[in-house]
């Protein structure tokens, strides 16, 4: 949890950078997209390295598997507003800030929160990977542990934990997104969608 809370609001963050600056943009997303295709399994032991075996390793490991997802769901968001409301409060003499917050940000929560729902999911693999790479207990200790002993069925049941887990948290982030996006999730916006022809 503590992962993605960090993953959120530095990928929320950098998103919205992004979207502020078309140069920043040009210059930091090729360097997202090479990031991702790094292995975890060869960085994960560097940051055992660097900060030893306690939480901070594991939280690290989280972070960088939920941060893409995030920042790309975001600026996507963001880059996605409707350029008529855009027009509209220009013409208004709303200032850049006031835009950003009644028009791209709200226009933008729909992505976030998709990225946000793979992050949640990513979230438990990646703390059980860090885990495993070195910990003294938990879900990825004692997945290897079983792994050593040959023991299918504590395989098999750490296994069904960690989807449940995954599960339990992508129904909390769309619940979130229930509570908080009610005007995107009405019944008329669903019929609309689902109507014969629509495409």
């Amino acid at each position: 949890m503590i992962g993605l809370v960090l993953a959120l609001v530095l990928g929320v963050t950098l998103g919205a950078v992004i979207d502020f600056s078309p140069l920043l943009r040009r210059a930091l997303y090729p360097l997202l997209v090479t990031s991702q295709t790094i292995p975890l399994f060869a960085i994960a032991p560097l940051l055992i390295i660097w900060f030893g075996f306690g939480l901070e390793p594991k939280v690290a490991v989280v972070v960088l598997v939920c941060f893409f997802p995030v920042v790309v769901s975001t600026a996507d968001g963001l880059a996605s507003a409707d350029p008529d409301l855009l027009a509209l409060l220009r013409a208004m003499g709303a200032t850049r800030r006031q835009t950003w917050l009644k028009v791209r940000f709200p226009a933008a929560l729909p992505s976030l929160f998709s990225g946000l729902r793979i992050a949640a999911t990513y979230s438990v693999i990646g703390a059980i990977f860090g885990e495993w790479v070195g910990a003294q207990y938990g879900l990825g200790v004692y997945l290897q542990r079983s792994f050593s002993a040959a023991r299918t069925a504590q395989v098999f049941a750490a296994i069904a934990v960690t989807s449940a887990l995954s599960i339990a948290l992508f129904g909390v982030v769309w619940l979130a997104e229930r509570l908080a996006l009610p005007w995107y999730h009405t019944s008329g916006r669903q019929a609309h969608w689902e109507e014969p022809g629509i495409y």
